[in-house]
């Protein structure tokens, strides 16, 4: 194995395939370990297959620094000559969801439909920018975290966008993933890629893909004819609002699949929300979360990722009627939100005000660098749900999420003052 590729340091290799090898490898000028896919030298020396596989790479180069979403591998740097090609991208050292699509490999269910919905959220936001997958299959679905709680969607080589949507790859590899107008060299829109997260849905689910035949021909034929069959015939103890939602995604006519990748995601967190009883009620699934913040004004102009980081760093907890939440005259730099619940805000016995879900309180202990002696005691009159964010966490977020922070601040101190201002003048 060579030492060097270009600038980076091969440390040694991750796996291969028919047309690449990926190698780990570090940039010493990022500083940090890197996944590096290199085109193989056979591949790229075939007059036929050089062609398309160097417009495969060039096609991934393309997106070099565009895909930012927490959810979806990075792309760093990309070299694409006659002789070279290869694609810098971010380290993701957990696997893939292949590991688990097995009978006797299979992941809970509520990890199973949590991990679901956040591919949907990933390829939202590349449907957003004009991108369509095309390969979504367990092999290109990474863990992202040492509790496998966490995934990053990879190889978008054989994506079409928004500029180039007539692009047309050969059918490369098995189709068992492939929706039926994809494995019909149809015109492709992101409901495909739809398709294909329903067919990982259900191979998570049952350890088994909807179709098998043969020969490559024959399982083309089934997955153009034919519909897919419903998990539960093969797992009897699914929710049928979680078999629904595999049956819907997977529909052979694209006109009945989910018009949309928002309208997946909201009826995968409702089946977290009110079908997998086997979850505690104290848990907050990171698909409630996301729906709960994506609700609260205070959050309206934060972007997707930006809220996925702010769930990286705020703090969950379900308090029972009478916990006192903040007590006056202590000091803290922390700041909150009522996710559920009411609050009340009161000064030495003297009830002051109601807090309800949305509501955000303690911000200007978080806006002091050396926190801030409460001025209040606030204490939940009900079953309450609260966020809490660390004045210190705020500091280390990526820029554009803490300037939407402050953003916030504002409207809301605007708002309390246009509040004061209100009743100073019917006193």
């Amino acid at each position: 194995m060579k030492q060097r590729l270009g600038k980076y340091h091969l440390i040694r290799k991750l796996g291969a395939g028919a047309s690449s090898v990926v190698y780990l490898a570090r940039d010493p000028f990022a500083r940090r370990d890197v996944a590096i896919k290199v085109a193989s030298p056979q591949v790229l020396g075939d007059p036929d297959k050089g062609r398309i596989y160097s417009q495969l790479f060039l096609n991934e180069a393309s997106l070099v620094g565009k895909l930012k979403h927490p959810h979806i591998v990075e792309i760093y740097d990309a070299v694409v000559t006659d002789s070279m090609c290869y694609i810098v991208m971010e380290y993701v050292a957990g696997g893939t969801l292949a590991q688990h699509t097995g009978p006797g490999l299979l992941l809970p269910l509520d990890r199973v439909v949590e991990l679901t919905f956040k591919c949907t959220r990933a390829l939202e936001f590349a449907h957003r920018l004009g991108i369509t997958h095309r390969d979504i299959k367990p092999a290109n679905i990474l863990l992202a975290s040492r509790d496998g709680n966490d995934i990053k969607i990879a190889d978008f080589g054989t994506a079409i966008t928004s500029r180039n949507p007539d692009v047309q790859t050969p059918v490369i590899g098995s189709p068992a993933y492939m929706s039926p107008e994809q494995v019909q060299e149809q015109p492709l829109d992101h409901r495909t890629d739809i398709y294909s997260l329903g067919v990982v849905l259900f191979q998570l689910l049952t350890g088994r893909l909807p179709f098998a035949a043969e020969d490559q021909a024959g399982l083309i034929y089934r997955i153009a004819h034919e519909q897919a069959p419903r998990p539960s015939s093969l797992r009897d103890d699914l929710p049928a609002a979680l078999d629904d939602i595999v049956v819907r995604a997977t529909a052979r006519d694209r006109e009945q699949r989910y018009p949309t990748w928002q309208a997946m995601a909201e009826d995968l967190a409702n089946v977290v929300r009110d079908d997998l009883p086997r979850m505690r009620r104290a848990d907050f699934p990171d698909s409630q979360r996301f729906g709960i913040l994506r609700t609260l004004p205070f959050f309206a102009d934060f972007s997707d990722a930006e809220l996925w980081e702010v769930l990286r760093f705020s703090l969950w907890q379900r308090v029972t009627a009478g916990t006192v939440v903040l007590r006056d005259g202590a000091l803290g730099d922390a700041f909150f939100f009522v996710a559920a619940g009411q609050l009340t805000v009161s000064k030495g016995g003297t009830p002051l005000d109601v807090l309800c879900q949305g509501d955000c309180f303690g911000e200007m202990a978080a806006l002091n660098r050396g926190g801030q002696r409460r001025s209040a005691d606030i204490i939940a009159l009900s079953e309450a749900d609260i966020v809490t964010i660390r004045g210190e966490a705020l500091r280390h977020t990526s820029e554009a999420c803490r300037m939407h922070f402050y953003q916030a601040f504002v409207e809301v101190l605007v708002g309390r003052l246009n509040l004061a201002n209100q009743r100073l003048a019917h006193l």
